[in-house]
């Protein structure tokens, strides 16, 4: 059987019909490039994944509990004196590492291109995200003595820009020899029925995986093998769109060593019980995230003695792991999760539809649901003032407004 006819075969049997029906319209050179792609997609994956979005997540059988923290804010003068010359030993070894996922377009921010090339209108003449990740790396460099490697993730989508970007501003001063730039992975989109869209580029449409892709792209794209090459033991993960994220927290570092972990993270107390925030928990013995989206309101509105939300704990995408741990989750596969999205596409016409209301899933996997392959993650908290100013939609909460007045306000208090 040739590769047309067996590719075909697979559409027919996967009910994928109106593919064939398109490649029939194309000419030879875009048949034989979406026949290739259709050949690298795993079906049976995308036929489970397309199932469970008719499945509603369920808690009924797990044991949850909240899970324990320490209080940046409440250390012991001694306690925090341990946990910063243990962290402190493995920066000035050279020892750690820092990832940036940056794959996201600026679109809900109404920015034209990769979200790390958003301006944030800081002090008047404004910095980039890129920026001022780069200037947060730098500092702890000149502090310590070192040059932290810097692993850039981004998309398909954005990879060439984001490129273009940090070569013409330099990478903002910092050594291109530590940078490296990989991308991450993809899946099809599928409509409400199942069937894959096709993109105005006569190919099937795809977009990126989700945060929790980035385990298996590390390993992928050779990043993974070349921190071993480096020596490196600890590697922390965050996403270009907070402004105050702290990569290089050795309070958060030596915490983690301390207890012995693999795996830690930072959080901050949830605004409230409805605030759009996974929460940290602990479900059948293994920590766990809950996304915002799956957590009951009567869980989210509970409360300990002390009148705290009982599952406050609020994952803020800063996240720190061994280099074993990375190695151990790359090699598993996670769990996705659905989102119903508007996205355009083709129809077998060749005609561009371009839909009002979600038409669409998108399937992602969540960085945090790596958690469950631990028995224990070390919390450390600390304040959205010092830590958290995500730069997410245009107005209102977590935009570009919130963000420019927290960032002034922490560096004008360092002064």
């Amino acid at each position: 059987m040739d590769r047309t006819q067996e590719t075909i075969e697979t559409l027919r049997k996967y009910k994928q019909e109106h593919i064939i029906r398109f490649l029939e319209k194309l000419n030879k050179e875009k048949q034989d490039n979406l026949i290739k792609q259709i050949q690298g997609i795993n079906f049976e994956q995308i036929t489970e994944l397309y199932n469970n979005t008719k499945q509603k997540i369920q808690f009924k059988e797990s044991k949850i509990e909240p899970l324990s923290y320490l209080d940046k804010s409440k250390l012991t003068k001694n306690q925090k004196e341990q946990f910063d010359k243990l962290g402190e030993e493995t920066i000035k070894a050279e020892e750690y590492a820092v990832v940036t996922m940056a794959g996201g377009q600026g679109t809900r921010l109404g920015h034209k291109g990769p979200k790390g090339t958003f301006k944030l209108d800081v002090y008047g003449k404004g910095k980039f995200l890129f920026e001022i990740l780069a200037d947060n790396l730098k500092e702890a460099n000149k502090k310590f003595g070192v040059t932290i490697p810097w692993y850039i993730m981004t998309s398909k989508e954005n990879n060439a820009e984001t490129i273009d970007f940090l070569e013409k501003n330099n990478y903002f001063g910092y050594d291109k020899n530590l940078v490296t730039i990989f991308t991450q992975s993809e899946l099809p989109l599928v409509d409400e029925q199942g069937k894959l869209l096709i993109s105005k580029d006569f190919r099937i449409k795809q977009a990126s995986d989700g945060n929790g892709g980035t385990y298996s792209s590390l390993r992928a794209s050779g990043c993974l093998a070349d921190m071993k090459k480096r020596g490196i033991k600890w590697i922390f993960i965050g996403s270009v769109d907070n402004v105050l994220l702290k990569m290089v927290d050795i309070t958060l570092l030596g915490m983690a060593k301390s207890k012995n972990v693999q795996i830690a993270s930072k959080s901050v107390a949830k605004a409230n019980p409805y605030e759009k925030v996974g929460v940290f928990c602990k479900i059948n013995g293994h920590p766990k995230v809950i996304e915002y989206t799956e957590l009951p309101t009567s869980m989210a509105e509970q409360r300990d003695k002390n009148g705290e939300l009982k599952y406050g704990e609020s994952h803020i995408m800063c996240n720190l792991y061994t280099i074993e741990a990375l190695e151990k989750i790359s090699k598993e596969p996670l769990i996705y999760h659905s989102a119903h999205k508007k996205n355009s596409y083709l129809d077998e016409d060749g005609k561009e539809i371009i839909p009002e209301e979600p038409n669409s899933y998108k399937f992602e996997a969540f960085i945090f649901d790596a958690f469950e392959f631990f028995d224990d993650i070390a919390i450390l908290r600390g304040t959205r003032e010092d830590d958290f100013a995500p730069v997410k939609n245009k107005d209102g909460v977590d935009s570009p407004k919130t963000a420019k007045e927290l960032y002034e306000k922490f560096w004008n208090r360092q002064v």
